[in-house]
């Protein structure tokens, strides 16, 4: 061969692979104008961002007066230490509710600022892994301020969950099926067992989202279901390799033994709540409120179209479907999803006033999809072969496994799954929610819209100085390395303490 010949031979190939990916990310790296349209959803400008923030700032919005009235009952929260469970409680002392008449079963104390003063402090918590039956009995056995073990007054809102979303290959459901289906499992045998007629599951819009595939054929125009519009009645994936992780898998199947209860036991009635993608907030979200703390965030789905949901407007969900189950039967065994007021928006959007509303301290770099997308092949195919060979019982494999190097920090995230479910453009239809108690629906009307959550978070940010809960340092996503030093310590703290079994709510 010439050398022209050589050249030629080592560099055709490297060129064709650039082209492809180009090509491959002007597929994936867009949003048609029809799906904006067809959601009626129009990009934010600063000056919407800039308004929305000053008049926060001016007036802010205030649950109380929305939150359905006290009830007087007993209150246990499963994960009510943590991001959504807090919320919770703090909504159920702020309508009115005995503190001391509120459990929390978490496995490690809260931190929050808003859970460790005032009337919070008068909370019941109790160390407790879901995992763990006989503990868990324990805590549900054990006697309120009164003296009283009864549970006919007594609701539970079970919010923890084992958020694995990384992982799809069916040989790792068990990590994340452990807390979200034998730990599910647990709670509903102790509610059967002591007489709670009221259970709230925390379920998730995921368990609706089909897996799909991004590397295309030249002449595809766009991945199979790159938009998915989804609404209470929208079928569930039947099968694994249909859902887009094992933790929606695990999921699917909680959410189904959840639902099934209802009317079991003494009268339990049950309901199920479905946030939309993604649950974002003050008090420690892995999703926007991660983006301040990482402050550079590397990204490729800026075009991806989604419902998100304030963590506020979750909270008043649940409490909306326990009104209606203590009204009637009629709702018990029910799923509803719920989303954020107003149309949906772009990651693109909450990049913008991230930066925006931070004078540039967070900022939000783009790459490649297909080319991250490649490396998220070969981190997976990383994961599952330290797996495997740790597993074997061949002594000689699995001292070959210990030379495979494991994947640490958020580079975990970086993995196929991440794309099933925010590279898609996925919109929730949560109008049936929103209807009145006479006509089925829960009567839920969000406070929030996604950019006055986003403002409002930025804002309590802000007033925190910068210091957030440790599950917002460690994060959903992915800083390949340009995290603050700060977060990427927290990264390997947390997740040193949920893996491989462990609470995340």
């Amino acid at each position: 061969m010439t050398p022209a010949q050589i050249v030629a031979a080592l560099f055709t190939p490297l060129f064709l692979l650039y082209l492809y990916v180009r090509i491959n990310d002007s597929k994936l790296m867009r949003l048609p104008p029809s799906v904006a349209q067809a959601f009626q959803s129009e990009r934010w400008t600063e000056d919407d961002v800039k308004k929305e923030f000053l008049g926060m700032q001016e007036k802010s919005i205030n649950i109380e007066g929305r939150l359905p009235q006290k009830t007087g009952r007993r209150y246990i929260v499963v994960g009510g230490a943590g991001f959504l469970g807090g919320w919770i409680v703090r909504h159920l002392i702020e309508r009115g509710e005995d503190p001391r008449r509120v459990r929390v079963l978490d496995i490690r104390p809260p931190t929050r600022p808003d859970l460790t003063s005032g009337p919070a402090t008068l909370v019941d918590f109790r160390a407790v892994d879901i995992t763990d039956k006989v503990a868990l009995d324990a805590a549900f056995d054990a006697a309120w301020p009164d003296g009283s073990t009864s549970h006919d007054e007594t609701t539970v809102f079970h919010t923890a969950a084992n958020i694995r979303f990384y992982e799809r290959h069916p040989d790792l459901l068990y990590r994340s099926s452990k807390v979200n289906v034998d730990g599910t499992q647990n709670i509903l045998d102790a509610c059967q067992r002591t007489g709670v007629k009221i259970l709230v599951y925390t379920s998730s819009g995921s368990v609706l989202v089909h897996r799909t595939r991004f590397l295309l054929g030249l002449f595809e125009k766009e991945p199979p279901m790159f938009t998915q519009a989804v609404d209470d009645k929208s079928p569930i994936p039947d099968r694994h390799d249909k859902t887009f992780s094992n933790y929606a898998a695990s999921k699917i199947e909680g959410e189904k033994r959840v639902r099934n209860a209802n009317g079991t036991g003494k009268g339990l009635r049950t309901g199920c709540i479905r946030p939309g993608n993604g649950i974002y907030g003050p008090g420690g979200d892995v999703l926007c409120g991660a983006y301040l703390v990482r402050q550079t965030n590397p990204t490729w789905i800026g075009k991806s179209l989604q419902s998100f949901i304030f963590v506020e407007n979750v909270s008043l969900a649940h409490l909306c479907y326990e009104a209606r189950l203590l009204e009637s039967p009629a709702l018990g065994g029910d799923a509803f999803c719920v989303v954020d007021r107003g149309p949906p928006a772009t990651y693109g959007d909450v990049y913008m006033a991230s930066t925006l509303l931070t004078d540039g301290l967070v900022t939000f770099p783009e790459l490649s999809s297909t080319g991250m997308l490649m490396l998220a092949h070969v981190f997976e195919w990383l994961h599952l072969a330290r797996y495997f060979t740790s597993t074997s019982s061949s002594a000689v494999t699995r001292a070959f496994g210990r030379l495979i190097p494991s994947i640490d920090g958020d580079l975990i995230n970086l993995q196929p799954s991440l794309w099933a479910l925010t590279a898609i453009h996925l919109v929730f239809d949560d109008s049936r929610a929103r209807l009145p108690p006479s006509k089925g629906g829960l009567g839920y009307e969000p406070l929030w819209s996604t950019r006055e959550g986003l403002c409002k978070l930025v804002d309590e940010h802000i007033k925190a100085g910068g210091k957030a809960e440790e599950r917002s340092i460690a994060g959903g996503g992915v800083s390949l390395g340009f995290a603050s030093s700060k977060a990427q310590r927290g990264v390997g703290r947390v997740v040193e303490k949920i893996d491989p079994v462990g609470v995340v709510n």
